[in-house]
Order: structure tokens, then sequence, then C-alpha cells
């Protein structure tokens, strides 16, 4: 399998991180040794399609993260798995179990199934009478159900990315909501905070990380609230610039020695 690919050199300089060279065209298979498929969301055909075609090239060529793991592996899907770890939550397309859900839980969230960065998350209180319009918006946009969950008021406190390395977690940010928000994504208005991870927060990394190991997730990101897992990020996982600054760490370098390691054992 071939392609074209760009030589490029590699700088911490803001608005400017790397530099491009001449194209050449590789044989995957024989000319590199490992892809590391890094494509950011959304989770459609596009992407789908990548991780058929980079299947392709394993064994011979190490793929990180596994393509075949990352296709069954959307983040508010995946998950699911672990719904022991998980705050109460609901997959559905109907008003009626949105409406159910509500009156046993109070305060609600409703996010897209395949949105990223925070975006179409809605917070919705006991009395609001906008779930209806919501849930018909949904509907009528997207093919797919979307995800209901409990709200953990705690999130105004942080919403904690832990980042894992083969399976074993390399450090944590928590990221805080601007006032007046419940979204933590850094790309919408939250900011990053120092922190450290609590007896829960292992607890959930040693519950998850051999399962990751052992299908391949080498680089995974996780959410947690509360002490509630929230999600699994595979596909383009945020966070290690801030956990490396406010811990002197180098994440990067433990991924790429993680990745040797999976090439020479």
């Amino acid at each position: 399998m071939r392609t074209t690919a760009h030589p490029i050199q590699v700088q911490r300089v803001e608005g400017a991180h790397y530099t491009a060279g001449e194209p050449v065209t590789l044989d995957l298979r024989r000319d590199v040794d490992v892809v590391l498929m890094r494509q950011d969301p959304p989770f459609d055909m596009a992407y789908i399609t990548a991780t058929h075609l980079l299947e392709m090239i394993q064994p011979e060529t190490l793929v990180v993260n596994d393509p075949a793991e990352v296709r069954n592996a959307p983040e508010k899907l995946f998950v699911l798995r672990y719904q022991h770890l998980m705050p109460p939550t609901l997959v559905t397309r109907r008003l009626d179990e949105a409406e159910a859900f509500r009156a046993r839980y109070g305060e609600i969230v409703v996010k897209p199934l395949f949105g990223n960065a925070g975006a179409g998350v809605f917070h919705i209180a006991a009395g609001d009478p906008n779930l209806p319009a919501l849930v018909e918006m949904f509907s009528g946009q997207m093919r797919e159900p979307f995800m209901v969950q409990k709200f953990l008021p705690q999130v105004r406190l942080g919403d904690k990315r832990i980042v894992l390395v083969d399976g074993e977690p390399a450090g944590a940010v928590n990221r805080v909501p601007k006032d007046g928000e419940i979204r933590s994504n850094l790309a919408a208005g939250g900011r990053a905070a120092s922190t450290e991870l609590t007896p829960r927060e292992q607890e959930i990394c040693a519950t998850i990380g051999p399962d990751l190991k052992a299908r391949g997730l080498l680089f995974v990101g996780i959410d947690v609230i509360d002490g509630y897992l929230t999600e699994i990020n595979v596909t383009s996982p945020t966070g290690i610039v801030a956990i490396d600054a406010f811990n002197g760490t180098n994440t990067p370098a433990r991924i790429w020695s993680a990745i040797e390691a999976r090439i020479t054992s």
C-alpha cells in the first residue's frame, strides 16, 4: 500500500508547529516501522475508511492506535462497556424515554454520540420546557440515537482528562469550565488546572487499563467527572501539553517508548 508523505521537522512554536519537506512516496508495509493514526473527529465514513485501509498493512507495520479497535471504539459508545463506572446513562431516540429519565434523575445532559470538543452538549434542568424541541432537533439532524446522562453538578469544579499510555496512567489535567458553562473542553473555553489522581480515578484506570492495552489502544484519554467515567477517547486525545507543563513530565517520550517496545517485542 502506497501513500504520499512529507518529511517534517517539529518545534514548539505556536502557529508554526512544523515545517514540511518535499513529498515522497512510501510503501507503508516496507518503508516505515509505525503509523501514528491521529485524525480529528468527526468519527465519520472517511475515518472508518482510513481504519480499513490501515488495517491492511498489519502486521508488517505497527499502527497506533490499532485501527480495528479504533473503529470499534467511538468515544461515547465504547465507554458503555464499563457501565458500572459511569453515571446513569441512556441512549435513545425517543422523547418519552428521555422524559422518564429526567423525571427519575432531575437535571440531565443531552449530547450527540459523535460530537467533539463539547459541541452540541445541552444541560437541561428538571423543569426546562425545551427537552421536546431538543429531541426533535437531534432526531431531525441525526440518524443515530443521542445520549442522555444524569447531570453531575461537580463538573463546575472540573472534568478531569487522564492520559493512559499502554494501559497505565501517565498524568492528568483538570479542565474547569468558565463561568456560566458546564462544558469544560479547552476548545470550549475551559481552563487547565493542575491535579492528581484520586483513589477512585486510580481504580478506574486499573479497571480499564489492561483491556485498553490488550486491544492495542496505546494512547488513550479518558474523562472523569466526580469519580464517574464519562468518555474514552481513542481517536485524537488531547491534554498532554498541559499535563507536561504542570508536572514537568515528557508524555510524548513515554508514548514513543511504548511504541518502540511494541515494535521490538
